[in-house]
C-alpha cells in the first residue's frame, strides 16, 4: 500500500480522519474537486448534503480507478461545504460512510474542511478534491 495513515501520540484522535499520511509510492494523482454530478452531468441529491457527499466520494473513487488506484492511495482530501456549520458534521459523516460501504473502504485520510459561500452552481452543496499516491 502506498499510504500509511497515522494518529500520532500528542495529537487529538479525531475519529473522522487520521492526522498524518505517509506516502511511499511513486506516482502522484491529483483529482479535481468533485461535485455531486452523475456521469451525465446531472446533480444527484439537490438540497441533500448526505447524498451529495456520497456522490462526491463515489466520483473520486471512479477517478482514482481510472488512474489505477483506489481510496487506499489517498494521502489528503480537501472538502468545501456551502454555508458550513458544525451541526452539519453528522450529515457529512453519513454521506462518507454510505460511500465507504459502496466502495468497500474507509476513506479517512487527513483532510481539511472549508466552509464556502457558494460553489460552481447553486444546487451543489459540497465539493471534494483528493491527492493520492500510487505505487
Amino acid at each position: 500500500m502506498a499510504i500509511t495513515l497515522l494518529d500520532p501520540e500528542g495529537l487529538p484522535k479525531i475519529g473522522a480522519y487520521r492526522q498524518v499520511s505517509v506516502a511511499t509510492g511513486s506516482r502522484l494523482v491529483f483529482v479535481a474537486g468533485q461535485v455531486a454530478w452523475d456521469a451525465d452531468g446531472t446533480t444527484v441529491g439537490a438540497g441533500d448534503l448526505v447524498a451529495q457527499v456520497e456522490q462526491c466520494y463515489l466520483n473520486i473513487g471512479t477517478a482514482l480507478a481510472a488512474a489505477g488506484g483506489s481510496f487506499d492511495g489517498v494521502a489528503k482530501l480537501t472538502v468545501y461545504v456551502v454555508d458550513w456549520t458544525p451541526d452539519k458534521l453528522p450529515l457529512f459523516l453519513e454521506g462518507a460512510a454510505r460511500a465507504a460501504a459502496k466502495l468497500g473502504v474507509t476513506p479517512v485520510p487527513p483532510g481539511t474542511l472549508v466552509g464556502v459561500a457558494a460553489l460552481d452552481v447553486p444546487e451543489h452543496l459540497v465539493e471534494i478534491e483528493a491527492t493520492a499516491v500510487l505505487a
